[in-house]
């Protein structure tokens, strides 16, 4: 049964999708627990895969056992990278499914079924989008991921969400095409699909120096860019994760964009080669500018905000530029590669946690501005507790991993000379303090009590029994964010034998 737990990972949630779709509507009790349970079988099956990595190497797993020469079987292949990638997405969406439990008499409960199984369907997309080791499949799966955001942010506030939904749609097309087009580029150019297959023919000199390949590239990379909201191809997500269901922004803002990213970092190391990237394209100090302006246009972006959830996607926008900019440093030791896949990890629960912050912010008092936070410290001491971790950490104060993987960003691109980076990065971190700290001083200082801003749905919506004495959310609530919290501080803590787990990969050969 081992060797099929890297399969496990991505078809359990497929089961659990299966099981809601068909019970889910004759009895909505079924829901939760089956995809809990899925979820849960996931998680489990992606520890037990990166302790194998850890202890014995690589695993290539062949779906059927049909291993052909040509490279046509569908190849699962988990590193000490995407193990790590999948551990994370297991821990979000277990904790993201406990804070999406729907209470009873909640009017959106009708939709239940249909909620969980896009929910089950786009853990298979993000799982699957991690292990593939198949150029064309990793399309595939992105498009199953994207397709099930889609459909997740049109069932929320409309007609905005709706029409955030479609503006995603459009942006995700084009991004999906520009993908597609560079694979059959690089078919044409090599005529295999397996990026192992792949990465060897292209490392020959005649295909390197092909102009095909690098269109190919070209192509990917924006189609990947696209996907993950890089500046200036961000305009679908402030609005997509703003007027979502509040567990669907808990689910994609923390996971989608990193898991993209990861998408990104997969492309270079396993496609086409760092060797071939930072050597035959000469494009680094290019992208590395990019980042800068993505870092600091998000962090002006997130300044002018009044909303929560806009402010903290503005952020999301300037996070990305934080790990495109270091993966691209290309410097020698390879810290700026190393930093990006850390601050994937680290970024992934730190959104998670300000996420669930601002949905439940939204969902027990209504407040969604800034100025509705007075009094929140009193109201809600657990909920800010959290809220002060993960904005720490989002601001760079150790021992939070936020503290450590700005650290491995600016080592390489200092090693590398990018002063630039490492400026905007200082003040990126300096913004994140004005905003996290001008909402510290509202909801501390503030004067107007925060129960004045909205009815606490605990009352409407059957709540009450689960509801912790004086903290003013219930238990689903307060796990999942007093995790995530807990998280961010371990990570922090242990950053060293995770960063010599993942330059195992990204090290200089």
């Amino acid at each position: 049964m081992s060797e099929q737990l890297p399969v496990i990972i991505v078809l359990a949630p497929l089961f659990g999708a299966l099981v809601v779709g068909l019970a889910g509507p004759k009895d909505h009790r079924v829901c939760f627990p089956a995809v809990l349970a899925s979820l849960l079988v996931s998680f489990c099956a992606a520890i037990a895969v990166a302790w194998h990595v850890h202890t014995n190497g690589v695993i290539n797993y062949f779906v059927g056992g049909w291993e052909s020469p040509r490279g046509i079987g569908i190849q699962i292949r988990i590193d000490q990278l995407n193990a790590l990638v999948l551990i994370v997405i297991g821990v979000v969406s277990v904790l993201v499914s406990i804070f999406s439990i729907r209470p009873v008499g909640d009017g959106r409960a009708g939709k239940t079924p249909q909620f969980y199984t896009l929910y089950c369907l786009l853990c298979v997309g993000l799982f699957g989008m991690t292990v593939t080791g198949d150029a064309f499949n990793l399309f595939v799966l992105v498009e199953v991921s994207s397709l099930t955001s889609y459909a997740l942010i049109a069932m929320g506030n409309r007609p905005r969400g709706t029409l955030a939904a479609f503006n995603y749609i459009l942006m995700g097309t084009v991004g999906a095409s520009f993908y597609l087009l560079g694979v059959g580029y690089i078919y044409l150019s090599t005529g295999a699909l397996n990026m192992e297959q792949i990465h060897s023919i292209i490392a020959m000199p005649e295909v390197a120096q092909s102009n095909s390949i690098k269109v190919a590239f070209i192509f990917i990379l924006v189609g990947v860019w696209t996907k993950m909201a890089f500046f200036p191809l961000h305009g679908w997500l402030p609005n997509a994760y703003s007027y979502c269901p509040a567990s669907t922004s808990c689910l994609l803002a923390p996971l989608m964009t990193k898991v993209s990213v990861y998408v990104m970092i997969r492309v270079i190391l396993s496609i086409f080669g760092a060797e071939w990237v930072f050597g035959h394209t000469g494009w680094s100090n290019l992208v590395v500018w990019l980042g800068v302006i993505a870092i600091m246009a998000g962090s002006i972006l997130a300044l002018a905000q009044r909303e929560l959830k806009k402010m903290l996607c503005y952020l999301i926008v300037a996070e990305v530029g934080y790990m495109v900019g270091g993966a691209w440093l290309a410097d020698e030791g390879n810290w700026g590669l190393t930093g990006a896949v850390f601050h994937i990890l680290g970024d992934s629960l730190m959104t998670l946690s300000v996420f669930l912050v601002a949905s439940i912010f939204a969902k027990k008092i209504k407040a969604t501005r800034l100025e509705d936070l007075e009094g929140l410290f009193k109201r809600m001491p657990l909920v800010m507790a959290g809220f002060v971790t993960a904005a720490l950490a989002l601001i760079g104060v150790p021992p939070t991993c936020g503290f450590y993987s700005k650290f491995y960003l600016i080592r390489g691109a200092m090693d590398s000379g990018h002063w630039e980076y490492v400026i905007a990065l200082i003040l990126s971190s300096l913004v994140n303090a004005v905003l996290f700290f001008r909402i510290f001083e509202i909801a501390y200082f503030g004067n107007k009590p925060a129960a004045s801003h909205g009815h606490d749905e605990a009352k409407q919506g059957g709540e009450d029994d689960l509801t912790l004495s004086g903290q003013g959310a219930p238990f689903t609530f307060l796990f999942p964010l007093l995790t995530s919290a807990a998280l961010i501080v371990i990570l922090g803590i242990y950053n060293g034998e995770v960063v010599e787990f993942i330059r195992i990969v990204t090290a200089p050969k």
